[in-house]
This record gives structure tokens, C-alpha cells and sequence, in this order.
């Protein structure tokens, strides 16, 4: 069973990318994690492993990494032992973030009912603490990519009172985690999504919830 919360310098952290079904193009933004683990290393003082993971939905490997990230543009489907095996992992203490890289959202929203068919995505307020950890961001979530040029906006599965699941929508952290020659974005704009994605890596490794 993973344990809900670790002390960031206690031990060397494992975190994955997951690998799903459907034809999605779950292995998007493929400098993105990596990038994001050299930040996290760098600024927050954690021991990430530097090196990309990949784990899949059902595999038994998904307990191993206290954070999991999901990503990419398309369909999404989970079987129902994936989506038991996901349930397990998040009501035992595991944490995945849901980044849409723009077009995931009607997928992910079907296949999350499948693995908490009780529990519906609710828009966290922008002083919930995911917000307030190394880095302020007092309107929440950062507009990285405009694409349809709606808000940001960062929703949340809560299990018994815990945050299981963060979604990040109409944002793209992962594209501004990307290198910078991929999408030539301002370097203020790839450290706003940074100095976030560091925030979500700070609330799951060090706070109670």
C-alpha cells in the first residue's frame, strides 16, 4: 500500500507516465516529465529519478510511483480490471494528475466514471493549498496554451476527504514543461507552468490530504 504523504528529502522519489488504451496518444510532450523532474530536483530539493517512467493502467507496477501523469489529445479507454486497478492505487495513497493536451476531456471524463462511478470532478476553489505551495498562483491554475482561449481551470476527484486525482484543463502544463525549442514559448511562460507542476509535485510528496 503507498502511504499517503513522504518527506520530500527522506528518500529517492519514483514518478511515471501513464500508458493507456484507446489509440490516445498517451506518450505526448515527451520532454515534458523529465524537465519537470530536473526543476522539481533543482528548486524544490527532491531526489526524483531523473529518468522517464512508463507504467500502465492495470499493471500491478502502478503502486510503485506515489505520482503518476497522464496526458494527451485523444481517446481514452480503460477496461474494467484497468479501472479497478486504478481505484486501488488512488484509494491506497497513489496521486494522478490528468493533463489534457487538448482534446482528452470528453474521454477522460467517461473513464474516470468507470473508476469512481459515485464521484464527479469538482473545480478546486483558488485557495485550495495545490495552489499555495512553493509557488503563489492566487487565480489558480496558469493559461499556458490558448487553443479555444477558454480559462484555465483545475478540477479534483476527492476520495474520503482526499484529493486523488488533479485535472488540469484548457491549460497544457505539459507543453510548457516541454523543451523550449518545441514550442518556442516565452521563458515566463514555461516557468509559470513549471513553478505549477512543481506545486502539484510539492502538495502529493509533502502535504497531508
Amino acid at each position: 500500500m503507498l502511504l499517503a504523504a513522504v518527506t520530500v528529502e527522506a528518500q529517492t522519489l519514483r514518478v511515471a507516465k501513464l500508458k493507456y488504451d484507446g489509440g490516445g496518444d498517451w506518450y505526448a510532450n515527451k520532454t515534458a516529465l523529465p524537465n519537470l523532474i530536473s526543476y522539481c530536483n533543482e528548486h524544490l530539493k527532491t531526489d526524483i529519478a531523473s529518468e522517464e517512467e512508463i507504467v500502465e493502467v492495470g499493471s500491478p507496477d502502478l503502486f510503485l510511483f506515489p505520482y503518476v501523469y497522464m496526458t494527451g489529445h485523444g481517446n481514452v479507454v480503460f477496461s474494467s480490471q484497468q479501472a479497478e486497478n486504478l481505484r486501488n492505487y488512488l484509494t491506497s495513497g497513489g496521486f494522478l494528475h490528468i493533463d489534457d493536451n487538448y482534446g482528452l476531456d470528453p474521454y477522460i471524463r467517461l473513464e474516470m466514471s468507470k473508476v469512481f462511478p459515485n464521484l464527479n470532478f469538482v473545480e478546486l476553489p483558488f485557495d485550495h493549498p495545490i495552489y499555495h505551495q512553493k509557488y503563489d498562483f492566487p487565480e489558480g491554475l496558469p493559461k499556458i496554451h490558448e487553443h479555444d482561449g477558454k480559462p484555465a481551470q483545475g478540477f479534483g476527484l476527492f476520495y474520503e476527504g482526499r484529493l486523488v486525482c488533479f485535472y488540469s484543463y484548457e491549460s497544457d502544463l505539459g507543453n510548457g514543461w516541454e523543451d523550449q525549442v518545441i514550442y518556442n514559448d516565452p521563458q515566463e511562460v514555461r516557468l509559470k507552468a513549471l513553478k505549477m507542476g512543481a506545486n502539484i509535485i510539492s502538495y502529493v510528496f509533502t502535504t497531508e490530504n
